[in-house]
């Protein structure tokens, strides 16, 4: 009898006590997702990346919220991860840097689409879309 495939996928953190991953030891694969994606910026990040390759401004203007460190950060962090790459254009200032999902990156882009419209659904529900700039003037 053939098991449904979600039941096999999700059994694949059960087979052993940890899952390694460039030297990390993970107890479960959600806690390895969750390394990769997880904290306030990061999957921000991947979505506004999803659909073309930014600069850094470009991404900063997109995120008003985060600080240029905690973006430098979790740039640099989702590079190491390998889920964006960077590419430096130029060798004398100023040099030009775009930030791009790697295909390991575009693997999430259905769970960045996933959490969009789950997003969507809690705001429409429980929330309340504010225009700051109409409520500034």
């Amino acid at each position: 009898m053939d098991r449904p495939k979600e039941l096999t996928v999700m059994n694949i953190e059960c087979e052993n006590d940890y899952i390694k991953v460039n030297e990390k030891l993970y107890p479960c694969t959600v806690s390895l997702a969750m390394d990769l994606i997880g904290g306030k910026w990061k999957t921000v990040i991947l979505y506004h990346l999803k659909d073309a390759d930014k600069r850094y401004n470009e991404l900063r203007k997109e995120m008003p919220g985060v600080t240029e460190r905690t973006l430098s950060l979790q740039l640099k962090q989702l590079e190491e991860d390998g889920l964006i790459s960077r590419k430096v254009y130029g060798e004398k200032p100023p040099i030009k840097v775009i930030y791009g999902l790697t295909e390991f990156g575009r693997s999430c882009i259905p769970l960045l689409n996933a959490i969009l419209l789950w997003g969507n659904h809690i705001a429409e529900q429980k929330g309340e879309f504010i225009n700051t700039q109409a409520a500034n003037t």
